[in-house]
């Protein structure tokens, strides 16, 4: 029998085996069997996107779920001679020639890669996702529950630095139990569900337990600290990745500086000139150094000028702190400009004097007949901005923080704000053993800030609020609102958008504007989120099946 995953002392990473023969086929695919982070190669494009879907809700790692429910569907026989761990000595030649004649950066956004980043902390995830031109997909708290152990050890990241220190038994030990928390209360809240909310006539079994396990991993999933390790897959251009990679070698996080090593390495295998810059001491690294030099300028004068706060937040809060007062008249500008033959200044000028009933026909008529949360307007709607302030647990950002089509800023994770508990846990009377864990991360996180000052941050449990900022447009609140407001969603980030909605309809008074998103989802919280979802999902296997 093949030991699917073993941990090596020096390594921060549990290292994957596999049979001969698994091996053999992986080999074709995979640019490296035994790290965490790899490149999919000599795979349909359709297969590499059907992987990453299953990725981010199953436990398993992508070379294991390939081997299980893939392989047995694909042609293989012909691929018998590859071997795509072996450097692409042609492809680099080839490519030499071409940036030789048409530039780096023309070519670089030409090229794209599937990679897989695997056993990153939830704070590595944030650095990996921060780029907005590429595609990620990342595992889900929401279906993956971390209550079981890896040759004893839960999936977490262990930094080597807190290991190496006298408080590297206290890490292990305060996340340990955790964890430990965290399985025990995800059994409980689960059977708690299943006695308030029993399983309808109407729904199979399956449906069923999918319902309860999301909402009671839902619940639960505020213990898990910061260092809880998650899989995400990506998809990017050679550009994307080098501009990611001068990100990460100049980050504080020892974890993100490791960790580009280990992604550049495996570029290097599949698109080696689209990476070549990243090393090289008169470019890449001085770009990195350039941000360091910044960040550290930026930090001191911070520390100088806005010394830091003592007062915590009692509540989870919503600000809108910068908007167009003119947005509407400018946006109707904006959207029949494209299709008169009119300067801008002179149909501005017609547009602030239409009445409001004639603007809102126009508003009206560009909206059309929006048939569900899909059918977006257009590029009209990328005029009005806004600021967000959000105060929301860590669980929420997370979330939030995947859509690119706008600005993101975000503070570090720390204890300061406070924490959020689900109202299911003080409904099943699991309040006491919830708050202790909090606690418990809090306190861990103090006695790690000074000696490690960014990697403390791994200590605080996802129920822990944190600051961040959204600068949007319009269009691009339309459909973050429209989708993270559906009744399937996790109640935090649903309350979230919700608020910014409100806040553009009666803070900026754009009632025009929250009006053409008209799929915001305000009712209040589910018994079961996932229930209808779930069931949708189950109709059309059976159409499927039935087909």
């Amino acid at each position: 029998m093949v030991k699917r995953l073993r941990y090596v002392a020096v390594s921060a990473y549990a290292i994957e085996e596999f049979s001969k023969e698994e091996a053999d086929v992986l080999r074709r695919y995979f640019t490296n069997l035994d790290k965490p982070v790899f490149a999919l190669v000599n795979l349909p494009e359709v297969v590499k996107g059907a992987l990453f879907a299953r990725y981010s809700r199953s436990a398993k790692s992508l070379r294991r779920l390939f081997l299980d429910e893939f392989v047995g569907e694909l042609d293989i026989e012909g691929d018998t001679t590859i071997d795509a761990t072996i450097g692409l000595d042609r492809a680099e030649e080839l490519y030499e020639r071409v940036f030789v004649e048409y530039g780096d950066d023309s070519v670089a956004q030409l090229g794209g890669v599937h990679l897989a980043c695997e056993q990153a902390s939830n704070l590595m995830t944030k650095v990996l996702e921060w780029g907005r031109i590429a595609s990620y997909l990342e595992q889900s708290t929401r279906y993956i529950a971390y209550d079981s152990r890896v040759e004893g050890r839960y999936r977490y990241y262990r930094d080597r630095e807190i290991l190496a220190s006298p408080l590297g038994t206290r890490y292990v030990g305060d996340l340990d139990r955790l964890f430990d928390t965290y399985a025990q209360l995800a059994r409980e809240v689960e059977q708690h569900i299943k006695k308030v909310t029993p399983k309808t006539e109407g729904d199979s079994d399956f449906v069923y337990r999918s319902a309860v396990k999301a909402k009671a991993l839902d619940s639960v999933r505020g213990i898990l600290p910061a260092a809880a390790q998650s899989n995400v897959g990506m998809y990017g251009s050679g550009q994307a990745y080098e501009q990611m990679l001068l990100r990460m070698r100049a980050h504080p996080l020892p974890e993100a500086r490791e960790y580009s090593g280990l992604i550049l390495e495996e570029l290097r295998k599949v698109i080696p000139s689209f990476v070549r810059r990243v090393d090289v001491e008169d470019r890449g690294v001085a770009w990195s150094d350039y941000l360091i030099d910044t960040r550290e300028g930026m930090e001191a004068i911070t520390e100088e000028l806005l010394p830091p706060g003592t007062t915590a937040d009692d509540q989870a809060k919503v600000d809108l702190v910068d908007f167009d007062p003119d947005a509407e008249i400018k946006m109707v500008t904006a959207m029949l400009y494209p299709y008169s033959h009119l300067p801008e200044m002179v149909i501005d000028r017609r547009v602030r004097n239409m009445s409001v009933d004639e603007r809102l026909q126009v508003i009206r008529a560009y909206s059309g007949d929006r048939r569900n949360r899909r059918h977006r307007p257009g590029r009209a709607l990328e005029r009005p901005y806004y600021r967000f302030d959000v105060l929301a647990d860590y669980g929420a950002f997370r979330d939030l923080q995947r859509h690119r089509m706008l600005t993101i800023e975000w503070q570090q994770l720390n204890p300061q704000h406070g924490f959020t508990r689900s109202e299911v846990i003080d409904e099943a009377n699991l309040v006491e053993p919830f708050d202790e864990a909090m606690e418990r991360s809090a306190a861990l996180f103090d006695v790690l800030q000074r000696p490690f000052e960014a990697q403390a941050s791994y200590a605080v449990a996802l129920a822990y609020r944190v600051r961040f900022s959204f600068n949007l447009n319009a269009r691009a609140a339309m459909h973050m609102f429209e989708l993270r407001s559906t009744p399937q969603g996790h109640p935090a980030y649903r309350k979230v958008v919700q608020e910014m909605h409100r806040h553009i309809s009666e803070t900026a008074g754009h009632h025009a504007i929250a009006e053409m998103m008209s799929f915001v989802n305000h009712s209040s919280e589910a018994d079961l989120e996932r229930l209808d979802s779930e069931r949708r999902a189950e109709a059309k296997r059976r159409r499927a099946d039935g087909d």
